[in-house]
């Protein structure tokens, strides 16, 4: 698997035991959402009125009932019956409310799915923009899938559980008060009764609270991991078949995917139970009510319809706690999710631009490497001391074995990392007195790994200069000799590549990218191992076309085949993160050092292989 990603990516998410800061990200989640103050406003309002009208309804409805019981008493006693008119009036009023109260919850409703879409949408961007601002560092060690997990999933629950959840809390609170002073206008006794089953719900509610909080964190940490192996296992199933190494991988994405399912179902578990239980006590509630109702009725303390109502706002009293029970719950998947987004958000970035930057106009490309000392773990250095000159227009070179520090150069030059110590310089500028874009925008690359997007073979070269027209692209296709392969293609240039551009081969998505590179027009080429994977007779037409396009250039070629670059103006052999030699090609030969040993004993292996 590709930069052993799976086994970082089991050890990366591990949740910890103890609770992360739920009060603290709540905090940061309100502050992040302040900008929607005005519409979050609105939302409380048209909740609140919502919720008034609808509490009111059941009051005005128990006056109906007692009208029809006082009716029918009548009717038994030879009165005179029912007074059907005061009744439709009564039903009228209750209609009218509820009508106004169902419009205030849907304006709410649209408000704040707004709200919520908003604030998913300016997450999504933020992190996208954050991404370009990362140090590459942060990528090299943490699991591609652990990074989609945090804007798909994680940013998804955020949105879900925010849409739901701050309407709910308004509604529920509102609702909790409102049929309070309800119940306490019907009778202050049944009320105390029906509130004494209350520190019962409380304390369920709390339990329940202490025991799913670390387990919604899990469930978002684990389902990251699941979603980083999963994405490394697609994007290398072919190398898994190769290696007969389906078993040891379905059993580590076994064995983190026991994990989710445990946190998962103790999340799940937790958050299932309230609803019964919170359901058993209501009902504890409504028969304690009906008892007692009876009784006040028959000493003439409250009317019959005034048990009607009440046993309704008991109902409505505990269902709002239950609410808020439910809505505790996903504030903790809120909570869980949030930690992770603003975790992400608030990773240490590259400095992007620098105070007075040099421009790039007018420079040329020389560049000088001055005793550079670099390592990616400070204590670890492994580019020791290195220097070197290199002119403008001149085709540079660098050679030696895996892990000399051939592409660590690159990176650096580049500007990925920042040199330890000593200096690169363009033109006699610190690469660090440019902003990061401007000094990237001089640099062509081309890399050992190729990457094409889903979209057509136009689009795909044209993206190192958006601006370019139809022409150009072809004609940057005819130098990299891609042209005569594209016409072949069903649609030639209109041709759409797929996410893994697997339509095309490995040597044709090299020609692309060179003609990508080509297209781009740098005033420096880096070329990463850039005729790898092409055979000999397309290397052969490419080194002419990459000939003729390095001309008053600077080039940086990193190769293994030695025989590509005996034509380079200077070539630096790396041995331990040091220079070991450099000249030009015959001057190395002679000189019989380590160019000579890597050179001869790769024609040794040819004619072995050969024999």
């Amino acid at each position: 698997m590709p930069r052993g990603h799976m086994g970082r990516g089991m050890r990366g998410g591990m949740p910890g035991e103890s609770a992360r800061d739920f009060k603290g990200t709540i905090k940061k989640l309100l502050r992040y959402m302040s900008a929607f103050k005005v519409h979050m406003a609105f939302v409380f309002v048209f909740a609140v009125c919502g919720t008034i009208f609808n509490i009111v309804g059941p009051k005005i409805l128990g006056k109906a009932t007692t009208e029809i019981f006082n009716g029918l008493v009548s009717m038994v006693s030879g009165g005179s019956g029912m007074d059907f008119g005061k009744i439709g009036q009564i039903l009228m009023i209750t209609l009218g409310l509820y009508l106004i109260s169902a419009l205030c919850t849907f304006v709410q409703g649209i408000i704040m799915t707004g709200v919520s879409q908003k604030t998913t949408y300016r997450l999504r961007k933020e992190i996208s923009e954050k991404i370009n601002r990362m140090p590459m560092n942060y990528f090299d060690t943490k699991p591609v899938g652990e990074v989609l997990s945090r804007v798909t999933n994680d940013v998804d629950t955020l949105g879900q559980s925010l849409n739901q959840s701050a309407t709910q809390m308004i509604t529920s609170v509102t609702t909790i008060i409102g049929v309070l002073v309800m119940m306490l206008s019907i009778s202050p006794l049944m009320t105390l009764v029906a509130l004494l089953l209350l520190p019962v719900s409380v304390v369920m509610i709390s339990f329940v609270m202490k025991h799913s909080q670390k387990y919604f964190r899990g469930q978002q940490e684990y389902l990251g991991n699941v979603n980083g192996q999963v994405e490394e296992i697609y994007s290398g199933h072919s190398i898994i078949k190769a290696f007969n190494k389906e078993e040891d991988v379905i059993g580590e994405f076994n064995r983190t995917n026991e994990k989710l399912y445990d946190s998962a179902w103790k999340s799940q578990f937790f958050s299932g139970m309230m609803m019964p239980v919170m359901q058993f006590v209501g009902n504890l509630g409504y028969v304690a009510v009906a008892i007692l109702g009876g009784y006040l009725t028959i000493r003439k303390t409250i009317e019959v319809g005034d048990i009607q109502s009440f046993i309704q706002y008991v109902r409505n009293f505990t269902q709002p706690i239950q609410q808020v029970a439910q809505v505790a719950n996903m504030l903790q998947s809120t909570a869980a999710a949030s930690e992770r987004v603003f975790e992400f958000l608030e990773e240490k970035e590259e400095e992007q631009t620098v105070p007075n930057p040099v421009q790039t106009e007018g420079l040329h490309g020389n560049v000088r490497f001055d005793h550079v000392h670099f390592g990616y773990n400070p204590d670890r250095i492994i580019i020791n001391d290195f220097s070197a000159e290199v002119k403008e227009g001149q085709k540079i070179a660098i050679v030696g074995p895996t892990g000399a520090g051939k592409t660590t150069i690159i990176k650096l030059l580049m500007r990925f990392y920042d040199v330890n110590s000593g200096s690169i310089r363009i033109d006699g500028h610190d690469l660090r007195e440019f902003n990061r874009n401007d000094l990237r925008e001089m640099f062509g690359m081309v890399l050992q790994d190729t990457w094409l997007f889903h979209g057509s073979v136009m689009e795909n070269i044209r993206y190192g200069r958006q601006d370019a027209t139809d022409e150009e692209v072809i004609r940057a296709a005819r130098a990299a000799h891609v042209h005569r392969f594209v016409q072949t293609l069903p649609g030639g240039y209109n041709m759409e590549l797929n996410e893994e551009a697997s339509n095309v081969s490995q040597g044709q998505k090299q020609l692309l990218t060179i003609a990508r590179a080509i297209l781009a027009d740098p005033k420096i080429l880096i070329l990463d191992e850039a005729t790898s994977s092409v055979d000999t007779r397309t290397e052969v037409l490419i080194q002419k076309a990459m000939d003729n396009l390095m001309k008053g250039r600077t080039s940086f070629i990193i190769a293994h085949r030695l025989s590509t670059i005996r034509d380079a103006d200077l070539i630096l052999v790396m041995k331990d993160g040091d220079i070991a030699e450099q000249g030009r090609h015959e001057e190395l030969l002679e000189k019989g050092g380590f160019y000579a040993e890597l050179y001869n004993s790769q024609f040794e292996s040819a004619d072995q292989t050969c024999a």
